[in-house]
């Protein structure tokens, strides 16, 4: 098992370095290539598939490999005792090549394939470990996914209207004409990527192994209605772009203040990826294209890093995830520990991390577009609060006295799981400034006060002391949140998006399928022969203790006979 994961990790590595040379060359010399592959030709009809590459497309694409052969070397240690390793690589093989479909496709009929794929895989994914909670985990995955799938249908039969499914071609008759198709291409990339309102389904795949979160997380599936979007952009209308602006913000802000209330390890990290999504999101509706997609790539690498740290954590812990179990682990694992604060230092924008370049430049950028004070408070917020979870998970983690049995903790083993983290944290240090020198031709240089410049800083520093604040409430009745119960309980809940798109519709569900379990067996069957048959039983039940025919129940009978009697004679 071990030589099938080494020879998908030596081919997908290899395929990343050849397409992440041919994305450069392509960026360099501005060009683009449209590959039309004939299938089949009948008559005048022609059925055709068309591969489109340019820069933006091969760099994701080498990024996508580069991770997931990563990920598939980190499993073949993670899961070794499993004994279907093998199925799972092949699963994540079927991830990647689904991804891939999306990727190069600019047919939204063809795209489908991807979108649909990935779906699918993701769904068999999550359920990998088999229990209720992966079972139910899954499920909400894949039917939040199927609701952006239902609004790429609506698209594809609106552009029968069109002549043909390449979108390439008519993204300016799409916004001019065609407000129908944007938004439901909308729809569909904020259900992939988990936007309000279908933010509850991304904490809940954190079901599926820490591989897999570190794959879906990082570059795969959440990643695809952002580069839906990217693609689609020039055909997004001016109208409804301020709303949806408002709306990501929110999922930003509601994630990083849920975040600082969570307890679970991977929850924390996977909301962290809500809140980044949101920022790509937000930037995009803005106008910076080129802005979302170096955030997208640059945030691939280091969320892929800390899911594989976290992933070392649970796995040295004995599964163990609760954060408050924790504490002292730089002195156990440093190696993990310095990893997973190289990522977390990106994640929060610190100065000169790679997430540095891209969140700065972000934050920036969104000076200049006449925001009135309410977005801009929310949008830096959202910045502080994102380095406000990262240090208090950093406190929890690693500072103070370990809290668990100290006899299940091992150090640090140079093994599969600590190369695979090791290839990715040498990358997650030099990739802000090199992608920041090769996707912008020229130095970006925005002029503006101090105060505007600083302020990014500033809101980093001060999450630093948030942060740190949070982690000192005492365990005890007068904390601060057992005081203020209904308000944390709401925040910590994503704003009750979970019991609205989950455990509220459950019930209403079941209490609907009763119904209509009635209605199929039809009325007459329900109220004759079977529910004869059930009234029958049902008295039958009831008079089993006459039936048995005790002292007491005998004496009672008589009584009551000689009064039945009395009253009639």
């Amino acid at each position: 098992m071990f030589l099938v994961s080494f020879y998908y990790f030596v081919v997908l590595f290899m395929f990343s370095m050849i397409l992440f040379s041919t994305g450069i060359y392509f960026l360099d010399i501005d060009y683009s290539l449209f590959i039309d592959f004939s299938l089949i030709e009948v008559n005048s009809s022609l059925f055709s598939f068309i591969v489109y590459l340019d820069w933006m497309s091969l760099i994701f694409m080498s990024f996508v490999l580069f991770i997931s052969s990563v990920v598939i070397l980190y499993s073949s240690e993670y899961l070794g005792s499993d004994k279907t390793l093998n199925r799972f690589i092949y699963l994540v093989v079927m991830f990647v090549a689904s991804m891939m479909f999306l990727i190069l496709s600019p047919n939204i009929f063809s795209m489908l394939l991807g979108w649909d794929g990935l779906g699918l895989v993701s769904y068999c994914l999550v359920i990998y470990y088999q229990n209720l909670k992966s079972y139910n985990a899954g499920m909400l995955t894949a039917l939040s996914n199927r609701l952006g799938d239902v609004a790429l249908l609506f698209s594809i039969s609106w552009m029968m209207l069109m002549g043909s499914w390449n979108y390439m071609f008519y993204l300016s008759e799409i916004k001019m004409n065609y407000l129908f198709i944007y938004l439901m291409i909308i729809v569909a990339s904020f259900t992939k990527s988990a936007q309000i309102p279908f933010s509850s389904w991304l904490p809940a795949a954190m079901a599926a192994p820490t591989p897999v979160s570190s794959l879906v997380h990082s570059s795969t599936l959440v990643t695809a209605g952002v580069y839906l979007l990217i693609r689609f952009y020039e055909g997004l209308g001016e109208d409804c772009k301020m709303f949806f602006f408002v709306v990501s913000c929110l999922t930003m802000f509601m994630s990083g203040m849920g975040a600082n209330f969570e307890y679970d390890l991977k929850k924390i990290i996977a909301l962290s990826t809500l809140s980044q999504l949101g920022l790509m999101m937000s930037v995009l509706f803005l106008g910076g294209v080129n802005l979302a997609f170096f955030h997208l790539l640059v945030h691939a690498l280091f969320k892929a890093l800390l899911f594989m740290c976290a992933g070392n954590i649970i796995h040295i812990m004995g599964g163990f995830q609760d954060i408050r179990f924790m504490g002292g682990l730089i002195n156990k694992i440093p190696l993990t520990c310095a990893l997973f604060n190289i990522s977390n230092l990106s994640l929060c924008g610190f100065p000169f991390m790679s997430g540095f370049y891209s969140k700065d430049l972000i934050l920036e950028f969104s000076s200049f577009n006449g925001l009135n004070l309410f977005m801009m408070v929310m949008f830096y917020v959202s910045v502080g609060l994102t380095v406000s979870y990262s240090f208090r998970l950093v406190y929890y983690l690693m500072v103070g006295d370990y809290n668990f049995n100290g006899l299940m903790l091992s150090g640090d083993f140079l093994g599969n799981m600590i190369q695979g983290m090791l290839i990715l944290g040498v990358t997650v240090v030099f990739s802000g400034s090199l992608l920041m020198w090769l996707i912008f031709s020229y130095p970006v240089f925005l002029c503006m006060s101090f105060d505007l410049k600083i302020l990014s800083l500033l809101m980093v520093f001060t999450g630093v002391i948030m942060g740190v604040e949070l982690t000192y409430f005492n365990y005890l009745y007068l904390n601060k949140s057992i005081q203020l119960y209904s308000l944390v309980y709401f925040l910590s809940s994503m704003w009750n998006l979970p019991f609205l798109s989950t455990w509220g519709l459950n019930f209403l569900t079941l209490d609907f399928s009763e119904l209509m379990k009635k209605n199929d067996r039809s009325w007459i069957e329900y109220y004759g022969p079977m529910g004869l048959g059930d009234f029958l039983i049902f008295i039958s039940s009831k008079l089993q203790s006459v039936f048995k025919i005790h002292l007491k129940t005998y004496f009672l009978f008589l009584v009551f006979w000689v009064f039945i009697v009395y009253m009639v004679f």
